[in-house]
């Protein structure tokens, strides 16, 4: 949606009424969060916005139902069951019968604006190869990419990994019809959605032409470096994406759900852990940080990956040069690609990647009884379309050394940080897993407050050293990104607000939020040979 269409929104917006039990309420600041602008609803609410200007409406009559009160009405228990809905604690093995893991336990949410949610994220342990693998998926235009690349994408990284004899045992079973060697270990919520049958059997068989691939390629031998397999899987999924949207499939419901991901997008962040490092492939908006505890107790955050947005300087130019002169001043408009995608990375999205003409090919294909809005396909091209593709999902790739103070690494869709910086995360988390809430001295300026200035700060300090009202991080996480107020106190009504509102507004006000937190094993700190 349009950066105008969201402004007329949350001027309509603003003056509904929010009653909060018990007593409170809460005055809201919208936020625009919206990756993919519509094209058809910007056009919808031009021509529908003319006719009001025309008319002259009133102020009461162009703010029909804003006046209109809404009780919200959340109980605190509500709320904590809102909050932990999606929660997970898995405790990983010290050993895993190949060595030491690296990985103590991990702990991940996720809480939705969008109906239904957009986010997804994996957690698997890799029996092939070493490590643990993880990530979180931030879709737009619909949650369908989001969906098959959460489920495909830490098998092909897997799969790039493993030596070649092991791809001969894989390619053995299925020759002969037997059950596959297990290639991953899920750790999923009860939760978590999962493709039907049909399109995961689609998905084996492309898998299984990677793996293929790999085999006939006289330099797989001992699998690929981590690097290597990050990058090639992230580039094969999003090849394999863009190919099942065109090719014939056997039923119309695998290929209505072949295009609707391939018209959706995802960005990726992906880590894989083990006793080697910390290895990051990011690809659009979100977002790793690792938290660090200093010798004095304090935490610090270090970013293991680059947000691929029009904020980031380098990336910008790094688009710019892929296209003619000519084009520089239309490639990132009002912060997004062609004046609609905020992430610059991304899987899917093959409006910024495809020609117009196969475009429209694909989408005349679809059965003429396919609805095409309730797929969130649309038949418009991005403005200023010249020379594509626009977008790629090439990775970025970093790697870490895993330290001994290197106590937990934080994997966030775009949601959470837009509520909360690196540093800030960091610090909620290392002080839930510690228990201890440091307080740094107040500084010269702070010693020379007013009285209610001085109020202000100690309210914020105190709401600092309360408990924790969770056992996950990654809810407490959430819990802080929602409801703390401008003291930096957790404010129970802000909290009961942002969770309360209404499908068609909460994602005005909020961005679907995803967090994983992984705890390294405190035997890391010990020397070890790789």
């Amino acid at each position: 949606m349009s950066g105008r269409v969201y402004a007329s929104i949350f001027q309509r917006a603003s003056s509904y009424k929010l009653t909060i039990f018990p007593t409170a309420s809460y005055q809201f600041q919208p936020t625009h969060h919206c990756h993919l602008s519509s094209w058809s609803n910007f056009r919808s609410h031009l021509l529908r916005q003319s006719c009001e200007d025309s008319e002259k409406w009133s102020q009461s009559q162009r703010h029909f139902s804003a006046h209109q009160d809404i009780d919200f009405q959340l109980s605190w228990v509500q709320v904590n069951s809102i909050l932990r809905s999606y929660e997970q604690t898995v405790n990983v093995p010290e050993f895993d019968g190949r060595g030491l893991s690296a990985v103590r336990r991990f702990q991940s949410n996720h809480l939705a604006a969008n109906t239904p949610n957009e986010d997804r994220r994996s957690a698997a342990s890799c029996l092939q190869s070493k490590g643990m693998l993880f990530g979180v998926f931030d879709g737009h235009g619909g949650w369908a990419c989001a969906q098959a690349v959460s489920e495909r994408l830490l098998y092909y990284i897997a799969i790039a990994m493993m030596p070649k004899h092991s791809l001969e045992e894989l390619e053995k079973s299925m020759e002969h019809g037997r059950a596959l060697p297990p290639i991953l270990q899920w750790h999923k919520h009860h939760a978590d959605f999962s493709f039907h049958r049909e399109s995961a059997s689609l998905y084996i068989e492309h898998l299984r032409v990677f793996w293929q691939s790999l085999l006939d390629s006289e330099e797989h031998n001992e699998g690929m470096s981590l690097p290597d397999a990050l990058d090639r899987a992230f580039k094969r999924l999003d090849g394999d994406i863009s190919l099942e949207a065109q090719v014939p499939l056997s039923t119309d419901l695998m290929k209505s759900t072949a295009i609707q991901v391939a018209f959706a997008g995802s960005t990726a962040c992906v880590a894989h852990i083990s006793t080697d490092g910390i290895h990051v492939a990011n690809a659009g908006d979100c977002r790793a940080v690792l938290g660090v505890q200093e010798e004095d107790g304090s935490w610090s955050a270090l970013t293991l990956s680059q947000d691929h947005n029009s904020q980031n300087q380098a990336e910008v130019e790094r688009i710019k040069a892929q296209h003619p002169p000519s084009e520089r001043d239309t490639i990132i408009t009002d912060d997004r690609l062609l004046g609609v995608l905020m992430p610059l990375r991304a899987f899917g999205d093959v409006r910024f990647k495809w020609s117009r003409e196969l475009q429209q090919s694909i989408l005349a294909s679809l059965d003429s009884g396919v609805d095409l809005d309730f797929l969130n396909l649309y038949q418009h091209v991005p403005p200023n379309y010249l020379t594509p593709p626009y977008l790629d999902v090439t990775p970025e790739i970093t790697y870490h050394q895993l330290r001994p103070q290197d106590r937990f690494l934080v994997l966030g869709t775009d949601g959470l940080w837009d509520e909360i910086g690196s540093e800030e995360v960091v610090r909620l988390v290392g002080e839930h897993l510690s228990g201890i809430h440091l307080q740094a001295p107040l500084s010269v300026s702070e010693r020379q407050l007013k009285l209610g200035q001085m109020h202000k700060l100690l309210l914020k300090r105190s709401s600092r050293a309360s408990p924790a009202l969770d056992t996950n991080a990654a809810t407490h996480l959430i819990r802080h990104a929602l409801g703390t107020d401008e003291y930096g106190e957790l404010c129970q009504e802000r909290l009961a607000s942002m969770l309360a509102l209404p499908d068609d507004l909460a994602r005005m006000y909020r961005d679907d939020i995803t967090a994983t937190v992984v705890y390294f094993n405190s035997d890391l700190a010990r020397p070890h040979c790789s």
